[in-house]
């Protein structure tokens, strides 16, 4: 196995999750993670992520599990999602944990030393976890 990625994958272009209560997680991901709502259909909302690559912009998607939407398979069964990631700046770290805190978002932080990462986790309204990451230097990665 060589070490050339030959992917065709340039980003992460979007994340859908499907939601049992599409207007609190809305109101999650727009006024507490922060996320710009860009389009809300009666059955879906998608909000802005970053910017992509090759002028796709990069989303998350929440689809109400009620909806049948037709561009997505119909109805799932639970997901084996285990957390969504949203990178963020080191600066911002201390400033995001006291903003989730005031917000009374219970959050957990961790170091992930073999990477250099630095996180916060908080649970949306449907229990998913939810983690603000951000890349630390000072972080030895022999600890």
């Amino acid at each position: 196995m060589g070490t050339t990625n030959s992917s065709a994958v340039r980003g992460l272009g979007e994340i859908a999750l499907r939601v049992s209560n599409l207007e609190a997680m809305q109101t999650f991901y727009q006024e507490i993670v922060g996320l710009e709502l860009m389009k809300r259909f009666p059955t879906a909302a998608f909000f802005r992520i970053a910017d992509g690559y090759g002028g796709h912009t990069q989303i998350l998607a929440l689809f109400d599990r009620a909806g049948g939407t037709s561009y997505i398979a119909p109805e799932k069964a639970r997901t084996t999602v285990d957390h969504i990631a949203f990178t963020i700046d080191l600066a911002d770290f201390e400033t995001e944990k006291t903003r989730l805190e005031s917000l009374g978002q219970p959050l957990q932080t961790a170091t992930h030393a073999w990477v250099q990462w630095r996180s916060l986790y908080i649970s949306d309204p449907e229990g998913n976890t939810v983690e603000f990451v951000c890349f630390d230097p000072s972080i030895s990665k022999n600890q």
